[in-house]
């Protein structure tokens, strides 16, 4: 149960009664369905279900970006579908990776042989490339080239692992980087926010890599039950013979070493994260933003230096994950948080850690940047008796069951 899992972080369960209680409005607004096409409604209705989080950060978008945003997310979703679908031989999946751009101006153009999950995206494609077409030429630009440019380096790294940390730069742009570069032209496009924002392609790229590096990093154990390899063989090849032998008990030791390095390296990003941040001027595009970028550095707090990476699901807690999305709403907020979970990494430091100088560095230089001190920064942990935790843990056992249900109403009235 979610509250149970916050009962030693009280603001938490304030936050998640509050977000129950109707503050997700801020990020789940109330579409118009009525005055949309039917193929635009049928694609907010697979947005909604391939992706339910970041759906209602793109619904909470202003303007006609929401929609251009929705129909990138998509395309993009389809794409990887086709590339995490092992069903699909490579002779096969190699040219439709690669000419994946061009099908979203073919009007009949569908995939029906897919065994993923999200495999609807890929057979109702004349719907969404429909709704692409009925874009502004600016937006299906933008959509369209970096389409192409992810479909290439999707097919490239099919038939190579991921070797040295320089190509897993490389991946992570293709599969991530590209995203945030196609996004902040978006941005731009919609006028919403500066040419300047989607002119800097080296920011809005690091915004993609420190998402994407994160994910890896959290889903080593899946990724390795499943044959997938995606961390890089130059950091794990120093610790153990194969990346599967992370997971072995006697093991753990080199494991540890090995996440903090990548760790540290998914920690470089994050003074240009805060750089990219801090140019935005649209209060929705900045929430769009700045949300999954907190997330990820809380789940990188959590990651270093903890065994149960290679041990099953490591993840913030919902509470800690509703607080984020209420807090991140302004420069100064994505601050301090990001100095919160720079000092928890800095205490998780080892003196034994191989990569402790290297951690220790660009943890100094993200305190710099974020130019907050640690001293002027209040505490987001507070500290309440036995006996008051107690009583509040009582009234929000009898209450959360009452709330969830009305939560749950509201919730699906807006999507």
């Amino acid at each position: 149960m979610d509250i149970l899992k916050s009962l030693g972080h009280p603001e938490e369960i304030i936050n998640l009664f509050k977000f129950k209680m109707g503050a997700c409005r801020a990020v789940m607004q109330k579409l118009d369905y009525e005055s949309m096409s039917d193929s635009l409604r049928t694609c907010y209705l697979y947005l909604n279900q391939t992706s339910r989080s970041f759906a209602a950060v793109i619904q909470a978008l202003d303007g006609e970006l929401r929609h251009a945003v929705c129909i990138f997310y998509l395309v993009l979703r389809a794409l990887d579908t086709v590339e995490d679908d092992m069903s699909i031989p490579l002779d096969k999946k190699v040219p439709m990776l690669n000419d994946f751009h061009t099908y979203l101006y073919q009007d009949e153009w569908c995939f029906t042989e897919s065994q993923e999950k999200d495999r609807q995206v890929l057979e109702d494609f004349p719907t969404i490339s429909l709704e692409f077409r009925n874009l502004a030429q600016e937006y299906r630009d933008v959509i369209s080239d970096i389409c192409h440019q992810m479909g290439v380096g999707m097919a490239e790294f099919l038939e190579k692992k991921v070797g040295s940390m320089k190509e897993w730069d490389q991946y992570c742009h293709y599969v991530a980087g590209l995203v945030g570069i196609g996004l902040s032209q978006l941005f731009s496009a919609s006028q919403l926010e500066d040419p300047e924002v989607g002119r800097d392609t080296e920011l809005s790229n690091s915004m993609g890599l420190f998402l994407q590096k994160t994910n890896i990093i959290r889903d080593y154990l899946e990724d390795t039950q499943e044959g997938r390899a995606f961390w890089p063989q130059e950091a794990w090849s120093q610790f153990a013979g194969r990346l599967e032998d992370l997971a072995h008990p006697e093991k753990l030791e080199s494991a540890l070493s090995c996440l903090n390095l990548l760790v540290t390296d998914a920690l470089r990003h994050v003074p240009d994260v805060i750089t990219y941040l801090s140019r935005l001027r649209n209060q929705s595009v900045f929430n769009f933003c700045a949300i999954p970028q907190v997330m990820a550095i809380a789940t990188l707090s959590t990651c270093y230096n903890n065994p149960m990476v290679f041990q099953g699901v490591v993840k913030i807690r919902k509470g800690q994950a509703v607080t984020l999305m209420m807090e991140a709403t302004n420069m100064r907020a994505v601050q301090m948080i990001i100095s919160q979970y720079s000092q928890e990494i800095l205490q998780k430091v080892s003196l034994a850690d191989p990569s402790r100088d290297k951690t220790l560095h660009i943890l100094a230089v993200i305190r710099e940047k974020s130019a907050l001190s640690q001293s002027s920064l209040p505490s987001r942990t507070h500290h309440l008796s036995p006996m008051y935790l107690s009583a509040a843990m009582l009234l929000a056992a009898l209450s959360w069951q009452y709330l969830s249900t009305t939560a749950c109403g509201l919730i699906h009235q807006r999507q």
